[in-house]
């Protein structure tokens, strides 16, 4: 490869490094800014909602995938929710306790490799509101989960269809961001024995899994909250390396002519 050829790859990984970095620091300057503004609680409250809807369907996915059956959700205005789940076995309602924990920060993770490429991220949010439409439609129970669903399913749809890509890539930045800050904003709830929701007063998800398990619920808070800082710091690596990068790097591993500084 010629020396000219090496400082364009060079350019061109630092600037998507430059803007990766713009999109991180944006969404988070955003945030930020809704804790000093007049009314900014209020305002953030839908991203609030936004997280725990996404803990509900990690319970929901999780009991699929060890062969349950995931009934209905419902969502309540305090940012609280219920997930209607069915499975056998200790390790399994283990699994389902833990699917809702780590389900944010996957699905961060997630939305960061997706948003490196505009083309990716349109796809992802359309997937995500052709997702989020079938479940307003089949498995939220209550009227407000259905209205909050509906209108982020058609939000990420808007976003998706644009003839301009660039929106779709940062608005799921934008959500993959607010849903990483929220394994640290919300993070209090892995050290807790009960959940206090609109529904009432429950076992929390980490005392779930001690009783399954064993051991004491905050041990499985740290388990918890470890694998979803790892999630998101692959995700976020994964993100601000850019394809030909990655594609070096795997060269390299393989024993090829890689470059070595």
């Amino acid at each position: 490869m010629s020396a000219g050829t090496r400082s364009s790859d060079r350019g061109g990984d630092d600037a998507a490094g430059r803007r990766s970095a713009a999109f991180i620091y944006g969404a988070v300057g955003l945030t930020a800014l809704l804790y000093v503004i007049p009314f900014g609680g209020l305002l953030g409250r839908p991203l609030v909602w936004f997280s725990t809807m996404v803990h509900e369907l990690g319970h929901g996915i999780a009991a699929l995938l060890v062969g349950g059956t995931f009934s209905s959700f419902v969502m309540y205005a305090d940012g609280s929710g219920l997930a209607d789940v069915a499975v056998s076995g200790g390790q399994a309602h283990a699994i389902v306790s833990a699917g809702g924990l780590v389900g944010p920060a996957l699905v961060a993770a997630l939305g960061f490799v997706l948003a490196r490429r505009a083309r990716s991220a349109q796809l992802g949010l359309l997937s995500a509101a052709l997702g989020l439409g079938v479940v307003a439609a089949l498995l939220a129970s209550s009227v407000f989960a259905i209205a909050f669903i509906g209108a982020v399913a058609l939000a990420l749809a808007w976003l998706a269809l644009r003839r301009d890509p660039r929106p779709a890539q940062i608005g799921l930045v934008f959500l993959s961001t607010q849903l990483a800050l929220s394994v640290f904003s919300r993070g209090d709830y892995l050290f807790v024995r009960e959940a206090h929701t609109g529904g009432g007063v429950f076992p929390s998800d980490v005392a779930n899994m001690a009783t399954s398990l064993g051991g004491t619920f905050w041990i499985w808070g740290i388990v918890c909250g470890a694998v979803s800082l790892t999630a998101l710091l692959v995700g976020l690596w994964l993100f601000s390396c850019d394809y030909p990068s990655l594609a070096r790097l795997a060269r390299g591993g393989r024993g090829g002519r890689g470059r070595r500084g």
